[in-house]
Order: C-alpha cells, then structure tokens, then sequence
C-alpha cells in the first residue's frame, strides 16, 4: 500500500471513532427511556425528553466539530500555538455566554400560592414577625455551567488525543517509507560498487593469462561470459535462487581455478539440490574473491576451502565457510571495497539476524556466516 492510500485509511479509521463515539452518545438518551418504560408500566416513551437531551448533545456536536475540523488540525499539524489559544479562549467564552443565558430558570421564591393565603386568612393570621421570603437572585455561573465546562474541556482533550495518536501512526509510517528508501538506495549503491571491483579483479586474471597460457585465457573469457550473464540479468534483483548463486560460485572458481598450479588446494563443497529459497546477489562471492586475492602463495603450498551448507531447522539458515592459507607477502593492491561492502549489506538486510564470524590467525583466515533463508 502507498504511503498516501495509507494515510487516506487513517482519516477514515479516526473518523469511524468519533462516529461511533457520537452514535453511541447519541443512542444513550433512547436506551435509557426504553429501560424506564420497559421497567415501569406507568411510564410511555417519551420524545420529546429524548430531544431535549439532543439538543443539549448537538450544541456540543457542532463545537466538536468546529475543533475536530479546524482547531485542532491547527495547534497539531501546523502549530499555531498562539492563534489556537485565542480561538480557544474566544470558544469558551461564547459557550459559557450560552450557558448562562440558556440554562433552565431557577425556582424563584414569592409570595404564597392562592389557596395557601386563603388557607392562612381562614385558619389563622401569620405571625406579626413573619416575613414573605424575597426573590433570590441568580448566580451568573452556577454547578450546571461548571459540568458543562469540564465536559467541554474533556472533549477537547479526547479529540486532541486521538488525532495526536493517528499523527504518531503516520509519522512512524512515514520515518519506516523514508528509511526504506534510503535503504534500497544504499543497496543499489552498494552492488554498483561490487559489479565494477569483481569484474576488475577477474580482468586482471584474463591479463594475467593471456601470455602464460592462451588456451586457458579463452576458456576463462568463456567462464567470465557466464558470470555477466548471472551480474546483467540477476544481479539487480533483491533476491536469487540459490541454485543461480550456487553455478556463479563455480563458475568463479573454474575460472580461478585456470590460473593457478596444483601447488593451490582448491575445494568446494556446495549442495548439489538447492532448496526454494533465495539469497541475496553476489553476497558470498566477495569471501571468496578475497580469499583468492589474499591467501594464494605461487612460492609455497597454500588453500581455499570453501564450503556452504543448509540447516535442518524449521527456519532454514545458509552456512557459509570459507577459509584459505594467508600468503607470506599480502597482495598489495588496493580496493577491499567488495568485503566491506557486503559488510555493510549484511547490517542493512539482516539487522541483528544473522552471524559472521571472522577468525584472522596469522597462517591462516577463515569466515563463517550464517543468514536466514527467505
């Protein structure tokens, strides 16, 4: 899903909650009357309760609204602090305004009913102390209007923390599209580097060749042409099979293997049934590449052992080992881009799921990598 059909799915996902959180308010005044009439056969449903209370709950509907749309979207996404302050302030003055001016009359004390004068001139004179009670004034705010603020403030709040949630969701989102792409452009970046510093490499080995031994230079140009088929059509794929991996890994080393004498034990050890699964491109070769360039001796007996095998488990794992001879006088020449590289490939495709293992004795250098099969 894009990141825009994303975020249009949030905004309907937080409008479904303030829909079923009013519907249910809404709902409440209803269910209520039926439980009474249900509960007392003297009571009828009664409507016109029912409205008043509406009308109470649509006064408080509208400035939710008016917050939801407008405010809220103001003081969250733009930050507008001080004119969402103003706005606010300017909203519950008008509300208690409202309040005040709109609430039920209070019951006001006056004189006595007409029967109750008629029943005191006939039975008996009041007191001479006695005083009629006066009117008590209203209070411009009273314990209505104090609820009604707390209700406001209270609204206010959810709605401020639901939308603070959905903007926590899209900004994770966001941060995780961002850091994919990043991610798939560090890749890119980083087998555009290997495909120019392996065919470097096996150049020099075709150079070296052709005036020792022209027949094995053909046959290694030959060997080369399979290796670029698997790099132009493979190797910009996130994934290969493993068989594909498993024929360039000998491919690469029958052609190493043109170019050195018998004094070089060269062993491979790799499953001849591959199962369905995938590896990542020219992962392993850059081992491979390194123990040629640095563990062969043309003076003394040296190795290059290779070996790969596939755990048993319910989650299958690739087991790469590879270990060669170190040469008395290290090949000098400069690069080591290719290690380092898939180094680095292996942190961003695997994070912390994976092993690597690498044991630099002084006769000897030897890799062990575990990676999870996909």
């Amino acid at each position: 899903m894009r990141y825009m059909d994303w975020m249009k799915t949030q905004s309907r996902q937080e409008n479904v909650i303030y829909l079923a959180l009013w519907g249910m308010l809404f709902a409440a005044p209803v269910l209520s009357m039926y439980i009474r009439t249900v509960n007392n056969s003297f009571l009828t449903f009664n409507w016109t309760e029912i409205l008043l209370i509406w009308t109470l709950f649509a006064v408080y509907l509208v400035i939710f609204l008016i917050h939801n749309f407008l405010l809220a979207p103001m003081l969250i996404y733009g930050r507008k602090r001080m004119l969402y302050t103003t706005l606010m302030v300017a909203i519950f003055t008008c509300f208690i305004t409202y309040q005040c001016t709109h609430r039920p009359t209070p019951r006001r004390f006056g004189p006595p009913p007409m029967d109750m004068r008629m029943r005191m001139h006939n039975h008996h004179r009041p007191p001479r102390d006695f005083k009629m009670p006066h009117q008590v004034p209203a209070v411009f705010i009273g314990q209505h209007d104090i609820v009604a603020v707390v209700i406001l403030v209270l609204m206010f709040g959810m709605n401020i923390g639901i939308k603070l949630f959905f903007k926590n969701r899209n900004d994770q989102k966001k941060l995780e599209s961002l850091q994919k792409k990043t991610l798939e452009q560090q890749l890119e970046y980083l087998k555009y580097q290997i495909n120019p510093h392996f065919f470097m490499n096996t150049l020099n080995n075709i150079h070296a060749l052709v005036d020792i031994d022209p027949e094995k230079a053909k046959d290694t140009i030959l060997e080369l042409s399979k290796m670029m088929r698997f790099i132009l059509y493979e190797g910009d794929k996130s994934g290969v099979p493993l068989s594909r991996e498993f024929d360039f890994i000998r491919h690469y080393v029958a052609l190493m293997q043109l170019r050195y004498t018998d004094k070089v034990d060269i062993r491979t050890d790799l499953p001849n049934e591959a199962p369905d699964k995938t590896v990542p491109p020219l992962m392993l070769i850059s081992f491979i590449e390194n123990a040629f360039k640095h563990g062969i001796s043309y003076q003394h007996q040296s190795y290059v052992h290779i070996k790969i095998a596939i755990s048993d488990e319910m989650s299958q794992q690739l087991i790469f080992t590879c270990s060669n001879s170190k040469a008395e006088k290290p090949n000098e020449e400069k690069g080591g881009v290719g290690l380092s590289n898939v180094k680095q490939r292996l942190r961003l495709l695997y994070d912390n799921n994976y092993s690597l293992k690498i044991q630099n004795q002084p006769d000897s250098y030897n890799v062990e990598l575990i990676i999870p099969l996909t």
